[in-house]
């Protein structure tokens, strides 16, 4: 499959794997390269040095092309990108910040930058700086999100844009694929359907929370921080909206949420940490390889694609 996001990743398939923090390590990352998409390892939560045996960490595992996902908020944010200069990272992806002022040094490096967006004015702005590409995010992705669903983003931003767009948000199986190539998409960021396969390292408690979702089990917490973050409904949540239904300052919601993220991705409570997870959670019911999970969406792509050229030939 040859797509403008293809070609400029040097990728079989137009299918990244969105950088979560605490969950996007060696394995996961190097497993989706290998299956023909691009594996991104989540840096949220790490040191420089500890990036850097991630990113080594990786290419003893594939010699495929990976990326790092940059949250530009990370208080060690200085020495990621300072490591992913030294270890030449092919592809980098930020969030939580604009990345204007990487693009030009990282675009002198070979570093392809790829930036994840939430509205159509940020596009714009990127676009000018030089990016090659942009993700689309909508509201229905899990952990830090806007305001605009998926549905309504992306079209708006393939219609603002010259560069390739990435659509992202809600996104788990070969129809949702479809849906975003047909807004105009040419590539597809999953995150949530990626954490519940074999080689995540993720804790098994919260690949199970998961898997037990339904449509309606995500809330959006932190709204009055001006940070919203999207994770399954538990008794952290439901701290956080007593504590925003009752006006508390800002510092402690904030406050509540400190290493949350960590609590249920690496030590496994999935009722006092936070199980960051898109709302496309409710599709997902089953644990495989990630080879698979690639198998399957191609081939439920091109299907249902053929399948509407049926409803055109009718």
């Amino acid at each position: 499959m040859r797509t403008r996001v293809t070609e400029l990743l040097g990728i079989q398939y137009p299918i990244l794997q969105g950088g979560m923090a605490w969950v996007a390590t060696a394995p996961l990352v190097a497993a989706v390269s290998e299956a023909g998409g691009l594996g991104i390892i989540g840096s949220g939560g790490m040191t420089g040095e500890e990036l850097r045996e991630e990113i080594r960490r990786v290419r003893s595992l594939t010699d495929r092309p990976f990326g790092v996902n940059l949250m530009l908020l990370s208080p060690h944010i200085e020495d990621q990108v300072r490591v992913v200069r030294e270890e030449r990272v092919p592809v980098v992806t930020t969030g939580a910040g604009n990345p204007g002022p990487l693009v030009e040094e990282f675009a002198r490096l070979g570093i392809i930058l790829i930036p994840v967006v939430a509205s159509v004015a940020l596009a714009r702005r990127l676009e000018r700086y030089g990016v090659q590409a942009i993700i689309a995010e909508g509201n229905e992705s899990g952990g830090h999100v806007g305001e605009i669903s998926t549905l309504c983003l992306v079209p708006q931003v393939v219609d603002a844009v010259r560069v390739p767009v990435i659509a992202a948000g809600g996104i788990g199986d070969g129809r949702g694929m479809a849906a975003c190539f047909a807004l105009g998409a040419e590539g597809v960021q999953l995150g949530t359907r990626f954490i519940c396969t074999e080689e995540c390292e993720v804790h098994p408690a919260y690949k199970e929370a998961i898997l037990k979702a339904h449509d309606r089990s995500t809330v959006v917490t932190g709204l009055s921080t001006g940070h919203p973050v999207r994770c399954l409904r538990n008794r952290l949540t439901r701290k956080f909206e007593e504590l925003e239904f009752s006006g508390a300052p800002r510092e402690v919601v904030e406050a509540l949420g400190v290493g949350k993220l960590r609590e249920a991705a690496v030590c496994g409570n999935v009722e006092e940490g936070s199980v960051m997870c898109g709302q496309v959670a409710g599709l997902i019911r089953d644990l495989k390889p990630v080879r698979k999970v690639i198998e399957d969406i191609m081939q439920e792509f091109w299907a249902t694609l053929e399948r509407l050229k049926r409803v055109g030939d009718s």
